[in-house]
């Protein structure tokens, strides 16, 4: 068995050989530009990121015209979120969104506040979870968006997207949802939103490439464009389109969707195994976001007595994470961990361990068995010092 293990598929995965195998000649032979409409090295470079975007559509049950390729979720999250406040900001100024989102989204709608954009950050129960009365209470007549990811990153609770869409559309307003989790590892639906947001690297595709669909349907979704420049992506996002990514997530996306199904089946007893395997062996070991649904690769375990940075370093076999990739080098307990009612110095003795695709039997008897031993020298040379 190779080591170490690489248990931070939340992180990023990696690319699988099929999505190389497509992306490769656009590198090579198929090089032009998608923009470039007087040859056929543009057409062919054009007639790629048609089909991209016909397999992303199709993932999600969306139309093609209805996807716009950007640089990562990111992007798409602050396209979504600051377009859709400019596009509307006559009918309302007032957005509506969770204390435990991704910092792509909560930063963004920080933005927003300075520009004078009233946000409401939604409260989540101990598992994580949104209560929709309290959603719907915190809808007025000037809220034009509610954003609310599908899947947590650090926990992977899921959250009721279709109840909470229906209350949402209800009440007038626009829905934008964050599946940059999801996608791949549940069940994933533009029928549920008017906004959705992926990336490729989660999904076994490259890094630097991810979409936005806007729907144009019921209703037609507005955004105000925040990059400009040449036009492309029928004006929403300027800048030369990157053919070999946006060919990748194309691939990625058709497998994510073809392969959701026994992926899951195939990790959640992997996962759950794992878990046991840690509560019965060790006292103190808490499972974040259960019994709450959860996407079925992720666990979120505090080890109370533990504290993640020594423990961390005392994994050496296995390549796991605190809590999310963008915000891993801050020493402030997890804000999702927080919103849910966790203590500071328990979040702070917390680990994700996020399967993937490619994880194996033999991977997680061997993770689990070197994360009892760690977390046992640990917690006894505590008590030697204390």
């Amino acid at each position: 068995m190779q080591l170490p293990i690489y248990l931070d598929n939340n992180a990023t995965t990696p690319v699988d050989d099929r999505v190389l195998d497509r992306m490769l000649p656009f590198f090579r032979e198929h090089y032009g530009n998608a923009s470039s409409a007087g040859h056929p090295f543009g057409w062919t470079a054009d007639e790629a990121v048609d089909q991209a975007r016909e397999q992303v559509a199709e993932s999600i049950g969306a139309a093609p015209r209805e996807i716009t390729f950007t640089s990562g979720a990111t992007e798409a999250l602050n396209l979504a979120l600051k377009g859709v406040a400019e596009a509307y900001a006559r009918k309302g100024q007032h957005v509506v969104t969770v204390q435990t989102e991704h910092k792509a989204v909560l930063d963004a709608c920080q933005a927003l506040e300075r520009s004078g954009v009233e946000v409401t950050y939604l409260p989540v129960d101990a598992d994580g979870r949104l209560d929709l009365d309290a959603l719907e209470a915190a809808l007025t007549d000037e809220t034009i968006l509610v954003a609310v990811m599908w899947a947590n990153n650090e926990t992977g609770v899921l959250q009721p997207i279709p109840e909470i869409y229906e209350r949402v559309r209800d009440r007038g307003s626009l829905f934008l949802t964050d599946t940059t989790q999801a996608l791949g590892k549940t069940p994933v639906s533009a029928e549920h939103a008017d906004l959705l947001v992926g990336s490729a690297h989660k999904i076994y595709g490259p890094k630097g490439v991810g979409f936005l669909y806007h729907s144009k349907r019921r209703p037609r979704v507005r955004l105000v464009p925040q990059v400009d420049g040449g036009g492309q992506e029928d004006g929403l996002r300027g800048g030369t389109l990157n053919v070999p990514g946006i060919v990748g997530l194309g691939a990625a996306a058709t497998l994510a969707r073809d392969d959701q199904a026994d992926d899951a089946e195939r990790l959640e007893p992997l996962r759950d195994a794992f878990e046991a395997r840690l509560v019965e062996a060790l006292p103190d070991v808490q499972i974040n976001g259960r019994p709450a649904p959860r996407l079925p690769n992720t666990a979120n375990v505090t080890f109370r007595g533990a504290p993640a940075d020594k423990l961390m370093l005392a994994l050496r076999d296995l390549a796991v994470s605190t809590g999310s990739a963008c915000s891993s080098d801050s020493n402030k307990p997890s804000h999702v961990l927080t919103a849910m009612g966790v203590p500071a110095d328990d979040a702070r003795s917390t680990i994700r361990f996020s399967l993937g695709r490619f994880t194996t039997a033999e991977q997680m008897e061997h993770a689990a068995a070197h994360v009892i031993d760690a977390v046992t020298s640990l917690r006894g040379d505590a008590v030697l010092h204390s």
